[in-house]
């Protein structure tokens, strides 16, 4: 009978929509708490530990860059929805409604941006990670009734761009595009639950199914098995993991997998390229 050997790794925060940018001179990385797990500490198990056989590269698109289904079928393209009605408002510098955010997230995702870029899942359309509230004009800050803007960001996995484009909620218009590359914001969870399917698929997550069955005593196949924090990982230069060396230029995740309601799996030392599709290991 195979043993989870538990040790205190500290406690740092994390969630759904919490990530902290890691680099790969961290000598250790603590993991969040047991919070609905009937352990006394996190398990360090074998989710790092290699498998005896490689892996071979991930295919992300189908025959005319249509994405690849399940099962090798090209996924037809998807369409631009068009905005919905205004619905609720807020005012001012009043939060987002939920309402505005869907509004100004279709209106940013034009036909142009989407036919030209790729999700994390390889499909047309960019990555969706966040609609904020944008700061207001300089010109604007003592001006009743300026004009409310929101920031909606997007990545595209087809050339690793960060694309911001600013939406006037008064017109309904884009008013400026951005593009920056090398910048990573947080995960969102669509690319959190793929770097799990990513990890569950190749070789090197063996430890993690491993673990996984030692504290369930079932399989494990799915992220939708697991609870998931994540956070972006950069690579530092001349640090000699080769494998991960493109990290920062690419979109790249730490997992931090959880039991639902058990222990936390140690995946520190794997790091998932979710621009390349691979999952490495870290040089110790």
């Amino acid at each position: 009978m195979r043993t989870i050997v538990h040790r205190h790794l500290g406690k740092v925060v994390a969630g759904a929509g919490v990530a902290v940018a890691a680099t790969a001179a961290m000598i250790a990385v603590t993991l969040p708490g047991t919070a609905g797990a009937g352990e006394t500490g996190p398990a360090q198990g074998r989710a790092d530990r290699p498998a005896a056989q490689g892996r071979g590269d991930q295919e992300r698109g189908g025959p005319d860059g249509a994405a690849a289904g399940e099962n090798g079928a090209a996924v037809a393209p998807g369409v631009v929805e068009a905005p919905p009605e205004q619905g609720e408002r807020g005012t001012g510098r009043d939060p987002l409604t939920g309402d505005e955010i869907e509004r100004v997230a279709k209106i940013a995702l034009n036909r142009e941006l989407f036919r030209a870029s790729e999700d994390v899942d390889g499909d047309r359309g960019p990555q969706r990670l966040g609609v904020e509230l944008a700061e207001p004009e300089a010109a604007e800050l003592d001006t009743p009734g300026a004009p409310r803007r929101a920031d909606v960001t997007f990545y595209d996995y087809d050339d690793d761009t960060l694309v911001t484009r600013t939406v006037n909620l008064d017109t309904g218009k884009v008013e400026r595009t951005g593009t920056q590359r090398g910048v990573q914001p947080p995960l969102s969870r669509a690319e959190q639950t793929e770097a799990a399917r990513l990890l569950i698929a190749d070789p090197l997550g063996a430890g993690l199914k491993a673990d996984y069955q030692d504290a369930t005593g079932d399989e494990l196949t799915s992220p939708d098995q697991l609870r998931l924090s994540a956070m972006i990982y950069r690579a530092v230069p001349g640090a000699g993991d080769a494998a991960v060396a493109r990290c920062g230029e690419h979109r790249c995740a730490r997992l931090f997998p959880k039991v639902k309601n058990g222990p936390w799996i140690d995946a520190r030392s794997l790091v998932i390229d979710l621009s390349a599709g691979k999952v490495a290991r870290l040089d110790r």
